[in-house]
């Protein structure tokens, strides 16, 4: 009976921005810098979509890392949001297992993304000939698809590890959302198969996605080497740039949070870190994918002054 009271929890409290008042005053601009990565990631899908000639496989997996940068702000920044502007920290028990799902759903596809986009490139530079043959709109389709399949399957999966445990007192989560390793520190019953099962699917689909990039990569710059024009290989690298922008991006700032939340007990500095990943680099990627490539330059300013038109 004592378990079935413990695990009957209403909410959990979110202390990420609550210890310090005067990032409240911040407010304003971290809703500027959600509001931007909803747009600038909106006009790549809308780009994409709306040019033939961004009809390629590039672009393809670039307007879904797009879509998943947009649906990954958006599991974690609003509640946020609301919570500095309503000066509360709380979020239910359901809220809180539904963010946890949604968020590793996401976060999981956007490493499958960024693995495919390293195949597609190793593809294009390695095996030229061969590159329509090999990425045909099934196979960029299939991994679309498995990539989703394998992302909600994870996230499932640890959901409903989370279920079985039980909670006691003090549930203070030193994060502004529900991150899973917090929520775990947090249980009163045994978690040592919720961490084994963490640790493992972190290795296989993080370490895994990450090594496979690096491997591409490698076979890549081996392949430029190989290059006798070097006019030939600075156009094929720079194809790369904004890829490799992106991924430094994105796992050096995953890496800061894992690393930081390890290391120190203050919520600030363990929030701070985990903004720069969920909130920063989803606003910077379409960025950086605009500004190093002429193609999407110039589908976009066609796109906006087309919506312009309308107004």
């Amino acid at each position: 009976m004592e378990s079935e009271n413990q695990t009957d929890v209403a909410e959990f409290l979110l202390l990420g921005f609550s210890e310090n008042p005067e990032l409240q005053l911040l407010l304003g601009m971290f809703l500027t810098m959600y509001l931007v990565t909803v747009l600038g990631n909106l006009l790549i899908v809308l780009a994409v979509n709306s040019d033939s000639h961004l009809h390629t496989p590039m672009y393809f997996f670039l307007s879904n890392l797009s879509f998943s940068d947009i649906c990954f702000s958006t599991t974690t920044v609003p509640k946020m949001l609301v919570n500095i502007q309503t000066q509360s920290k709380s979020i239910s028990y359901t809220g809180c297992l539904t963010q946890i799902c949604f968020f590793l759903v996401f976060a999981c596809l956007e490493n499958c993304l960024l693995a495919a986009m390293a195949y597609d490139r190793y593809v294009a530079i390695c095996h030229p000939l061969w590159y329509t043959v090999i990425m045909n709109p099934r196979l960029c389709g299939l991994l679309i698809l498995f990539s989703l399949v394998i992302s909600i399957m994870n996230a499932l999966l640890h959901s409903l590890m989370v279920l079985r445990l039980s909670f006691c007192t003090d549930l203070e989560i030193p994060q502004f959302f529900c991150e899973l390793p917090q929520v775990l520190k947090l249980a009163c019953s045994d978690t040592l198969f919720n961490n084994i099962l963490l640790y493992f699917m972190t290795s296989i689909l993080g370490a895994g996605t990450f090594l496979g990039i690096i491997f591409s990569y490698l076979k890549i710059v081996s392949s430029l080497l190989k290059m006798p024009s070097t006019g030939g290989m600075h156009k094929a690298f720079s194809t790369c740039g904004s890829h490799l922008s992106v991924v430094s991006l994105f796992y050096g700032t995953g890496f800061g949070v894992y690393l930081n939340s390890a290391a120190t007990l203050s919520s600030r500095k363990s929030a701070v870190a985990s903004l720069m990943h969920t909130m920063v680099t989803p606003m910077l990627n379409p960025f950086i994918y605009s500004l190093r490539n002429k193609e999407m330059m110039g589908t976009l300013r066609k796109l906006i002054s087309k919506i312009s038109s309308f107004h």
